[in-house]
């Protein structure tokens, strides 16, 4: 099963412009920000995260509705995270 899972962004990458470091519950990870380039988006932000992409700007309010609701999704949720906190971007291992 495959989840858009909210992140929040921390810095840009200076290996490309539109790669991004995302914090997602505590695990740090480079996801691809260039879909939402016209967005503006800047340290702090949440986005939504699918397969690596930042698909949406999010509000703050809207990222904790979507932790708790995913939360509450148990195991489906929890494969998810660990799939994420072993992912990798560019080559690049997360923090």
């Amino acid at each position: 099963m495959c989840l858009g899972i909210p992140g929040q962004l921390k810095e840009y990458s200076d290996v490309h412009k539109h790669l991004a470091r995302v914090d997602v519950s505590g695990v740090t990870r480079l996801v691809n920000v260039g879909l939402l380039e016209d967005e503006g988006l800047k340290t702090g932000d949440w986005v939504l995260i699918h397969v690596g992409f930042a698909m949406a700007k999010i509000d703050e309010q809207e990222a904790a509705l979507a932790l708790a609701a995913l939360q509450l999704m148990g195991q489906a949720y929890e494969e998810e995270l660990a799939a994420f906190r072993t992912s990798t971007a560019s080559g690049e291992g997360g923090r």
